[in-house]
């Protein structure tokens, strides 16, 4: 004989109700069964919200009693032929005429004892498994027992304790006689030895079908929700979650006790004892497979599940006088027993100097004055301080029963929640190795589960969250580059690299699922308008794993929030040279942020767009090499632009040919002027090891003044036009020197310069072509013949590709 139990929303409205209906004909063709059902869904809460406004004379209790009557009869009329209503709804009738009677007396006394409330929430279950049984008794024959008739309990009535040698008697006696194929049952209702109306808890109607089956040794326990069995984690939270096939009932008590709402605790354990397998499946899915709790775990998997529990209050009894002295412990605990008060978690320090538990929020300030109080002398003492409240917490859990045979799974938790600057602010253990608790902030929940969810179940395929700003000519490159290569990353280097955020200075765009990059463009011009602010604040909010803040842009004000994303362990990859050429004081600081908070911050494209130099320099100083001079052509703008400057050009049109080809900055007088090499000599400069500000390298112009002191990009141009002559003249003075124009950054023993220079035909810059830049770097290992980095140094696409390789970089540490 099986037990089927269905949850609230299996039989929320008839037309779930006749799906369970199929299932339990199915089922009983071939075995009698006994079926147990909760109250169509949510009727319980709401006739506990019902009590609670009767009790303190709020007249809305009317209106929810007859919400609740007129859904039932709704249900009735639904499910059941016309011409066998009228008896079902006169019963039905006179249940709600009781309840409005006990309502009334709330009511009028201002009243509600537990006995009351328990006998008011067991309406739900009596209502439904009554009009449940009327209905399956039309299409199968069954029988309706009431629960009370055959559970008996404490008068405990909100949480009653089972007096299992008069129970199982009656339900052995009641099956034994009992010929129907079907018997249908109420779930969480029994009754006192004086024939009391009690309840069984939260859980109830679960623990009702596991006293039923652990009675009558029944073959299976099924447990039919909307789910399809217990999962690897809570899918609304961690979407790649998915059904654990079999899992052992200890594991399955671990997990339940930590937030997995298919099944509670004490469901399990009057089958534990029998060894009865629990069945969990969904009403609406019934060709799934289900999750089968059994004696023996289903596979070697060390990790079975992540759980999680909210509204968690860690309370810290701390202080000198704890240690040594026998007794601390009972007393706390003894305290909070006597006032029904459950610990979820305990912790202890060797040094004896605290205990940490965690308890329910709706305790914590009872939990505190109670303390206080039995520990009053001591803390009048000075021996034991104060209680500490930290609330807005959550406890997250790993599960499994192999845990035990494999070392380093505590470490690989705690390295991949550091490394996504989740605070551990407590942690417990059992002897028996099945479970690993952590109490982290609740605001931290979701990235803490789908982070470990990544590390113990997935594939190891790590997912990258990016925001984007900057959708220029660099940042729409990379996000082609991104939408083109990413099955390659997932499929090669086991990257998901997704774009959560984008801005432009106008609008911003988000969506946690991954922006859809195919028409992005779209999205973004229907956005939410942007701030820097207003991107920040919303990438802080959604508090997403491996973020990384993306610049694609070279605004100052862009460059000045790096701090404030590198302190929420959000990575930065930038483009924009402006932060790191900033003030010593505040590119020491990125860099000391971005160590603390383990927050990667990659501006490989600084210097050399896609070439790798920043990369080769920090490999050469890691390894203990020192630079004593570097030598570049730095600017691919400035030289795209001297390689095609000739006397039959003007250098209005080279410069205008540059920018349009996306050589230059938007505003070119920023490459020409020399400020962007001096920047990027600057930042090689501090890599070294060098603390200079940009103040101090020297900058050697070619641009007439007049140039340099526009303001717009129209009068720029129009400036270059009245001095060609000028630039005719620079020209010609290298020409007749059989020489070169080329803008050359050199930095010597601790002094930089920027200029233009005359490169002879022996010297490696003179055939530096387009836009290349080419740097020697001059160290203890290359004193002699430098090390040479060469290859395009400016446009669109190979900017885009080193920010796309800094992306790389952080996906793969």
């Amino acid at each position: 004989m099986k037990v089927l139990k269905f949850g609230g929303s299996s039989v929320a409205n008839s037309e779930n109700i006749k799906k369970v209906l199929a299932i339990v004909e199915t089922a009983s063709k071939n075995q009698k069964i006994a079926v147990v059902v909760s109250a169509f869904g949510k009727t319980t809460n709401t006739l506990i919200e019902g009590a609670h406004l009767a009790a303190n004379k709020d007249e809305k209790y009317t209106k929810i009693l007859q919400d609740l009557e007129n859904h039932h009869f709704s249900v009735i009329k639904n499910l059941i032929p016309i011409q066998d209503q009228s008896s079902i709804i006169s019963y039905v009738k006179q249940l709600f005429n009781h309840l409005e009677t006990i309502y009334e007396g709330c009511f009028l006394l201002q009243e509600l004892s537990p006995k009351t409330l328990a006998k008011i929430s067991s309406f739900g279950e009596l209502l439904s498994s009554y009009i449940i049984a009327k209905a399956a008794n039309l299409s199968f024959e069954t029988a309706y027992k009431d629960s009370r008739e055959l559970i008996v309990a404490s008068n405990t009535y909100l949480s009653a304790t089972v007096d299992f040698a008069t129970t199982n008697a009656n339900l052995q006696n009641y099956f034994n006689g009992n010929q129907k194929q079907v018997t249908l049952l109420p779930g969480f209702v029994a009754k006192t030895a004086e024939n009391i109306t009690t309840t069984l808890g939260r859980g109830g109607s679960d623990y009702t079908a596991a006293i039923i089956a652990a009675a009558i040794n029944a073959t299976e326990l099924q447990i039919w929700t909307d789910v399809s069995g217990m999962y690897t984690a809570n899918p609304s939270v961690v979407k790649q979650a998915f059904p654990i096939a079999h899992i052992s009932y200890q594991e399955a008590m671990e997990l339940s006790h930590f937030g997995a709402k298919v099944i509670y605790p004490p469901t399990i354990q009057p089958v534990l004892e029998k060894e009865i397998p629990i069945l969990i499946k969904n009403t609406f899915k019934p060709e799934e497979e289900g999750t089968l709790i059994a004696k023996e775990t289903g596979t070697k998997k060390p990790i079975k599940g992540i759980s999680h529990v909210e509204n968690i209050t860690l309370i810290t009894l701390e202080g000198s006088g704890m240690v040594g002295i026998p007794g601390f412990s009972k007393r706390l605990f003894e305290a909070l027993s006597l006032h029904n008060i459950n610990i979820i978690l305990i912790t202890q320090a060797s040094s004896e100097l605290s205990i940490c538990i965690g308890i329910a929020d709706e305790d914590a300030t009872k939990a505190k004055i109670i303390i206080d109080e039995a520990f009053e002398f001591e803390i009048q003492q000075q021996k034991v301080n104060p209680v500490v409240l930290e609330q807005d917490l959550c406890i997250i859990a790993l599960v499994g029963d192999n845990m035990k045979n494999h070392q380093g799974l505590s470490g690989q938790m705690f390295s991949a929640l550091g490394k996504n600057n989740v605070n551990i602010r407590a942690i417990a253990q059992g002897s028996t190795e099945k479970n690993i608790s952590a109490v982290i902030n609740k605001s931290d929940a979701k990235k803490a589960l789908n982070t470990l969810h990544e590390q113990f179940f997935e594939e190891k395929t790590k997912q990258v969250n990016l925001f984007v700003t900057g959708v220029g000519n660099v940042g729409e490159r990379l996000l082609a580059q991104l939408a083109q290569q990413k099955k390659f990353l997932k499929k090669n280097l086991k990257l998901n690299v997704r774009v959560i955020g984008l801005s432009n200075s106008r609008k911003m765009v988000f969506d946690e699922s991954g922006i859809d990059l195919k028409n992005w463009k779209e999205l973004l011009a229907n956005g939410e308008p942007t701030s820097l602010e207003n991107f920040y604040n919303k990438t802080k909010s959604m508090n997403l794993r491996n973020s990384v803040f993306v610049d694609n842009t070279a605004n100052q004000s862009v460059s000045e929030v790096y701090e404030s994303y590198l302190r929420q362990s959000i990575g930065v990859v930038t483009c924009n040279k402006i932060a790191c050429a900033s003030l010593l004081d505040n590119y020491k600081t990125l860099k000391a942020v971005s160590r603390k908070y383990n927050a990667p911050f990659l501006f490989e494209t600084n210097v050399g767009a896609g070439l790798p130099i920043i990369d080769t320099l920090k490999n050469l100083i890691n390894s203990g090499d020192r630079v004593h001079k570097i030598q570049a052509v730095l600017s691919g703008s400035l030289n795209f632009v001297f390689n095609n400057f000739n006397e039959n050009a003007t250098f209005h049109d080279v410069v205008a040919q540059a920018q349009k080809e996306g050589y230059t900055e938007p505003d070119p007088k920023i490459d020409l002027s020399g400020v962007d090499v001096a920047r990027k000599i600057l930042i090689l400069a501090r890599e070294s090891g060098y603390d200079l500000e940009l103040g101090d390298i020297e900058k050697i112009a070619f641009l007439p003044e007049e140039s340099l002191n526009t303001n717009n990009n129209d009068d720029f141009y129009a400036s270059l036009t009245k001095n060609e002559a000028h630039f005719q003249n620079i020209f010609k003075a290298a020409d007749v020197k059989d020489c070169r124009l080329k803008y050359v950054a050199e930095f010597v023993d601790g002094k930089a310069n920027v200029g233009l220079q005359h490169i002879p035909s022996d010297h490696p810059f003179y055939n530096l072509e387009g836009s290349d830049n080419i740097v020697l770097f001059f160290t203890d290992r290359y004193p002699e013949n430098p090390l040479l980095i060469k290859g395009a140094g400016a446009g669109a696409d190979v900017t885009a590709s080193g920010i796309f390789a800094d992306i790389i970089r952080i996906g793969n540490i």
